[in-house]
Parts: structure tokens; C-alpha cells; sequence
């Protein structure tokens, strides 16, 4: 994935295939990678694929960006500035979990558990390319749905 854009179409794969879960339960998925790895770029290629027209920017200060999509209530959220896993309790999170959501969380290792079990866990990092730049994207299966949905994404 040695480019945005790689990464941004990883986010589009990943947004088809949300959509095409009949089950129409809640879907949390962590968003893990050093600052500027691409979490934020990610989103916005899922967000586009759902048709998201405008700009997509890093939930870092206001914590939480909401979208209705595709029928869907997304919350991009960002945990980068929790100090206290409590913290989480006071933003709601966990309420933002209903039918038909999804909850992209980057920084989730921060909710130290008070958000349950993440159904999917996207890492992204660094990748040195013949030219010098580049991402890895690595998808990990944390819930049985979630396991179920790599393989709807490796056919």
C-alpha cells in the first residue's frame, strides 16, 4: 500500500463490504498506526465509497465526526488526547453503538476496554518502498464477524 490513494481504496473495500452486511448490527472497528500513518486517509475512502462528497478531517480535537450514510450512522472518533480510559464514558461512545452504526475509532487501544470488544482492527504503518515512502495495512479479526468479513474481502 505504498500510496494515499492504495489507502484510501483499502477504506472504499472495507465500506462495501459494511454495506453488504445483511445482519444491520453495529460495527466497531479500531484504527491503529503512528501519527500520519493513514488512519485518517483510510476513513476517507470508506466515507467517499458511502458518498461522503466532502472533506474528512481528523476527529483529533473534536473527538467525534458524525455521518449518515448508505442508511448508516458512522461516528469517525479519535482517542488520541484521552489521558483516562473513564473519559470514554463521558463521550458517549458506547452509545453511538446502535443499529445499523459503525464506530471507527483511532488511538482504541486508549478506550482500555469500555468499548467492549472491537469486531476489526485495521493497523497501519510505515512500509519502506523502493522509494523511500510508503503504508502497510494489516486487517485482524477480533469477533467472529469480523473474521467473517476478511474473508468477504479477501474473495
Amino acid at each position: 500500500m505504498p500510496t494515499a490513494r492504495a489507502t484510501r481504496a483499502a477504506g472504499a473495500e472495507l465500506a462495501r463490504a459494511l454495506i453488504a452486511d445483511a445482519s444491520r448490527e453495529p460495527w466497531l472497528i479500531g484504527l491503529n498506526g503512528e501519527l500520519g500513518a493513514g488512519k485518517t486517509t483510510f476513513v476517507a475512502g470508506l466515507l467517499r465509497a458511502l458518498g461522503h462528497a466532502g472533506a474528512v478531517h481528523s476527529p483529533t480535537f473534536t473527538f467525534v465526526e458524525p455521518y449518515r450514510l448508505a442508511g448508516r450512522d458512522i461516528h469517525h472518533c479519535d482517542l488520541y488526547r484521552i489521558n483516562d480510559p473513564r473519559d470514554i464514558d463521558d463521550l458517549g461512545l458506547r452509545d453511538l453503538l446502535t443499529r445499523d452504526g459503525v464506530l471507527l475509532v483511532e488511538w482504541p487501544h486508549r478506550a482500555d476496554g469500555r468499548l467492549g470488544a472491537f469486531d476489526l482492527t485495521v493497523q497501519l504503518e510505515y512500509a519502506q518502498h523502493d522509494d523511500g515512502s510508503g503504508r502497510r495495512l494489516q486487517l485482524a479479526a477480533d469477533s467472529p464477524r469480523g473474521a467473517a468479513l476478511i474473508v468477504r474481502l479477501s474473495r
